[in-house]
């Protein structure tokens, strides 16, 4: 007859099997153990200083149709530190280039549109139905 696990022996078992879960885990320290930096509010406030300075620059890519005449915005983009990310508004083409303007070429059509980068300024939007009301 077998004697039962001990508590100690089914906790090292668990933990055994949470071990193995995930293959990737192999290749990640186990934290268990590591006491948190911080406290919960104080960890918050750091990720969202690390998402704030570490944010890419919005710009879009606007086609204007001869000299001020019309336009329309044919991408978005992100310029990070080192590249920039661009996806045309209808999903027709991505791009990943060393700087934003390196964009422009793709999107000249003929003599007559030509493009430009446009970078997001949240204060320039247009107020609303909503923010005239009030």
């Amino acid at each position: 007859m077998t004697a039962a696990p001990t508590p100690a022996q089914l906790n090292e078992t668990a933990h055994d099997q949470q071990q193995q879960r995930h293959p990737l885990d192999a290749l990640v320290p186990d934290p268990t153990g590591v006491p948190p930096l911080c406290d919960e509010q104080q960890f918050v406030a750091i990720l969202e200083s690390m998402v704030a300075d570490e944010a890419p620059r919005l710009f879009a890519v606007v086609q204007e149709y001869g000299n001020r005449v019309d336009a329309q915005i044919v991408a978005w983009g992100m310029a990070f530190a080192d590249h920039a990310e661009v996806v045309s508004v209808d999903r027709s083409l991505r791009m990943s280039l060393r700087k934003p303007k390196d964009t422009l070429p793709a999107f000249h059509f003929g003599s007559h549109i030509r493009a430009r980068l446009v970078w997001f300024n949240p204060d320039a939007t247009t107020p609303g139905e909503r923010d005239q009301a009030a």
